[in-house]
């Protein structure tokens, strides 16, 4: 299968051409960054720079395709003004499956965000009704990238209602490789009242590749949405008793599939797409939260 993928420079990215490549697709990685002029290694993907805002860089290069995986966006609201995320990631959503549409491709994995609901980066905070927190969840989000993210799976909405394409949207909790590990978790495995506001989950950047490769093969209509995130909490503990003693009755607790489990629920995922997340937090750090690697 011939697959685009956008966004093949960073974090996501990367890891999802890896995965396809691996699994034997022809990948075509694109990113806004230049190309590397260099004899290509072996099973190095073609690379295509485009800027997916412009909607003729948008068709060029989604033409011939057989699925898109748009992974391009700035990834938070935090580091850029707010109508630069918000333009640049709804844009480049609409221009990437405006073309996918007019071209015939016949799925599209869009990736979204777990801040979707809005309790990530709202100025005015609000938590969120009940946890485990799944697909269901309301959604409320103040912040342009939340709300870029919720509009570009109502693209989604919209395009598998005037066409036979087939998307779906992956929600990835914190996404964590080798070297973020210990910056980002290590503090809330030492100290569960280090909070977030995805209480305490996390998804690892292979488990993730996995759940997208799953989802460009997927034959699933109409327009399904996922939350993708690893089973366990990143603090090792009881679930119940962190809700508990971190937000008392604010916060609904409902069934949980094992003690430790995610503030987030991925049990969707694991039904509709037979994604088996295989990889925890212990397999890169000790248990006072420092790199095994070390």
């Amino acid at each position: 299968m011939k697959v685009l993928v956008t966004g093949a420079q960073g974090k996501v990215g990367r890891a999802v051409t890896s995965g396809l490549v691996e699994a034997g697709h022809q990948v075509t990685a694109s990113d806004i960054g230049r190309g590397v002029f260099e004899r290509p290694l072996p099973g190095e993907p073609a690379y295509q720079q485009a800027d997916l805002t412009e909607a003729g860089q948008a068709f060029a290069i989604v033409h011939g395709h057989d699925a898109v995986v748009h992974a391009a966006a700035i990834p938070d609201p935090t580091h850029n003004p707010p109508h630069v995320v918000f333009q640049n990631n709804l844009m480049a959503t609409f221009n990437v499956l405006e073309a996918a549409v007019r071209f015939g491709v016949p799925r599209f994995v869009n990736l979204s965000s777990e801040t979707v609901p809005g309790f990530f980066f709202p100025e005015r905070p609000f938590l969120p009704q009940y946890a485990p927190v799944d697909e269901e969840h309301p959604i409320h989000p103040q912040d342009p990238y939340a709300l870029s993210k919720f509009f570009g799976e109502k693209l989604c909405d919209a395009a598998v209602e005037r066409s036979d394409i087939r998307c779906i949207s992956i929600r990835p909790s914190h996404v964590q490789y080798e070297a973020n590990y210990e910056r980002n978790l290590g503090p809330q495995v030492r100290d569960p009242s280090v909070l977030s506001p995805n209480l305490w989950s996390y998804i690892d950047v292979y488990d993730l590749a996995d759940a997208v490769r799953l989802a460009a093969e997927s034959d699933l209509p109409g327009h399904e949405v996922f939350y993708i995130a690893s089973p366990d909490n990143s603090c090792g503990k009881d679930f119940a008793e962190l809700l508990r003693t971190y937000y008392g009755d604010k916060i609904e607790l409902r069934d949980l599939t094992r003690p430790d489990a995610s503030g987030i629920s991925s049990e969707k995922a694991k039904r509709l797409l037979g994604w088996k997340p295989t990889r925890s937090w212990r397999d890169y750090l000790d248990e006072t939260g420092k790199s095994l690697a070390k």
